[in-house]
């Protein structure tokens, strides 16, 4: 665990140390905090990768900061955490409004981007009437009062079912961060458009998607993989919009394949 000052805030990160390795960035969605990616890399580990995991800001352990946000924050925190540690040309990996900041990133800093894995996200998410929405909901009843349509979107029914004390224990996960820093972020997802930045990614991009993702649903998806040239797109059965919550190993095996078919690892 570590505790790093960028920009206006102190983010909490935790990164590998083999400078040899290729780096495996990851970024969260909403709400989450980097244990997410917990069962994804532990499938990744000894494949030739050097993991970096953060809260942005406004979630986990990592500061608030102030409020509102753009996109922009988010990217800069990112871009910012990876100079620190020295991670340049990584693999990076987001999923949901995680695979808009590393949009952004490729974008602004393509010298630290060798791969894009998007999981379940898009260039633009929801409208500003859902999420002002979403907002109004949050800001009278916490963060709690939305969950049940979270939990619908983000695990699949057998999930639900099968899993009950693990959805209980994610929903503890978002239900536990701070409100300010949540409405923020919805906020910034509000605002932000990716299209450009899609298409002018320019290098090897894997698409992956739930197939029964009910927060951004396959076709939204593929129309974000359809923007960026040379991108493949590739669903993923039985798993809903966390698929490295349900599915981590077949997303694990898929963020590696895009590694190996482009010799980035």
């Amino acid at each position: 665990m570590a505790f790093v000052r960028v920009n206006d805030v102190v983010l909490h990160a935790r990164a590998g140390r083999d400078r040899a390795a290729r780096p495996l960035v990851f970024v969260n969605s909403l709400g989450t905090d980097y244990r997410i990616w917990h069962q994804v890399a532990h499938r990744l580990r000894g494949q030739g990768f050097r993991f970096l995991f953060h809260d942005k800001r406004g979630h986990g352990l990592s500061e608030v900061g102030e409020v509102p946000y753009a996109m922009e924050d988010h990217v800069g925190d990112l871009a910012a955490l990876m100079d620190h540690h020295g991670m340049r040309e990584a693999i990076v990996c987001g999923i949901s409004v995680g695979g808009m900041i590393a949009l952004g990133l490729a974008a602004a800093r393509p010298d630290l981007v060798a791969g894009l894995a998007l999981c379940d996200t898009a260039h633009r998410i929801g409208t500003r009437e859902s999420w002002n929405a979403r907002i109004a909901q949050v800001a009278k009843g916490g963060i709690a009062a939305v969950w049940p349509m979270i939990e619908r979107a983000w695990f699949t029914e057998d999930y639900r079912r099968e899993r009950a004390a693990a959805v209980a224990g994610w929903r503890a996960m978002v239900t536990r961060c701070p409100p300010a820093g949540y409405i923020a972020t919805c906020m910034a997802i509000a605002g932000a458009d990716l299209t450009d930045a899609a298409k002018g990614v320019r290098v090897p991009t894997r698409v992956l998607c739930g197939s029964e993702d009910g927060s951004t649903p396959p076709e939204l998806v593929r129309a974000m993989a359809d923007l960026i040239p040379g991108a493949d797109y590739i669903e993923i059965a039985r798993a809903a919009h966390m698929i490295c919550i349900e599915r981590p190993e077949r997303t694990a095996e898929l963020i590696a394949g895009l590694a190996r078919r482009h010799d980035l690892v």
